[in-house]
């Protein structure tokens, strides 16, 4: 007569049921709860390298990813992405033009969904559009930390680490745009600017698009660099003493890079608009159309081919007015991708 079980012995037998399970019905690329490695360019998986470590499905079309990044110290952030009609991650044969679309300081990667009407424009709905965490004041920069770089390195994780990611496991080609807000903003130029042929078009609402411009410009990104109780100097340095630095990450000292491509600049001149509460004024609105001007003017003299501005006055730090011109900049990005509705 055989011997009954005991209960430790049972519960082992449980475990290595469930084990061959899942062994044997591994879940799919599609599954809310999938979470595939990291794939390097040509190459296989890498465990070096930034992996997916969670999957969620927000809301119809979009879905954030959890990813682990060695450029971020090994710390997981998010991204979020509103997906086209027919995306499945699980076709390895089929990728999408892409919208890069960044987010300003003090917000994140759910920014642009939350404040806008991005999730509902239907000449979306044949684009990926990837919306990356930057930090709350993350300058879209590998900061320079003294001269020791490392952790954050948000321009490391974007253009490299979350571009392999999405294109070797998410559905995205290597048709892309980018577009921002703010800070965002001049993430959208540095990124095409510092990594030419990267995207084919870049738009830039209210950005920060020229901190060297002057004393003024450069105290305000100072006094950004400096939130949260962080050291300024981690960013870029000192203005004068690091100054090549300053001018690598400013758009205006890369504006040659930039001529060959559309670019989209818009900005109000921080004097109450039409979309503000009644008495609103925006110093840092002023200061950034001061830039944006500047900009204009230097990708002019430096032969731009397709410059597209739209400095339209009274108006604000705000979202009403980046939505307005999202969907005003839509053409040219969507128009640079060979795609739209």
């Amino acid at each position: 007569m055989a011997a009954v079980p005991t209960r430790r012995a049972r519960l082992l037998l449980i475990v290595g049921a469930l084990l061959f399970t899942l062994v044997s019905n591994p879940p799919t690329p599609a599954a809310a709860s999938a979470v595939p490695q990291a794939a390097e360019a040509g190459g296989p998986a890498s465990s070096t390298g930034a992996e997916v470590v969670g999957v969620t499905r927000v809301a119809d079309r979009q879905v954030d990813l959890s990813v682990r990044s060695p450029a971020l110290g090994g710390r997981t952030v998010n991204v979020r992405l509103l997906t086209p009609d027919g995306w499945d991650p699980g076709d390895r044969s089929r990728h999408w033009p892409t919208l890069w679309l960044l987010h300003g300081c003090c917000g994140d990667y759910t920014s642009w969904t939350a404040q806008t009407d991005v999730a509902r424009t239907e000449s979306l709905r044949d684009v990926l559009v990837v919306m990356p965490e930057a930090g709350w004041n993350g300058w879209y920069s590998d900061w320079w930390n003294y001269g020791q770089g490392s952790d954050p390195a948000w321009e490391t994780f974007h253009t490299k680490e979350l571009r392999l990611l999405l294109e070797h496991g998410w559905g995205a080609g290597s048709n892309r745009v980018v577009a921002g807000l703010s800070m965002g903003g001049q993430g959208a130029l540095l990124y095409a600017a510092r990594h030419p042929g990267m995207f084919k078009a870049a738009a830039a609402y209210s950005g920060s698009v020229h901190p060297l411009l002057n004393d003024e410009s450069v105290n305000r990104i100072m006094g950004f660099f400096a939130g949260q109780g962080n050291d300024p100097l981690r960013v870029w340095g000192d203005p004068v003493a690091q100054r090549d630095v300053w001018a690598a990450h400013d758009p205006f000292h890369l504006a040659k890079r930039l001529r060959s491509i559309p670019v989209y600049l818009s900005c109000g001149d921080g004097t109450t608009g039409p979309l503000d509460a009644p008495g609103s004024t925006s110093a840092l609105e002023a200061d950034f159309n001061r830039q944006n001007q500047a900009l204009a003017s230097e990708l002019e003299r430096s032969g731009a081919r397709h410059v597209v501005t739209h400095f339209y006055g009274p108006g604000t730090h705000g979202w009403a007015y980046w939505q307005r011109e999202l969907h005003s900049s839509l053409p040219m990005l969507l128009g640079a991708l060979g795609t739209g509705r």
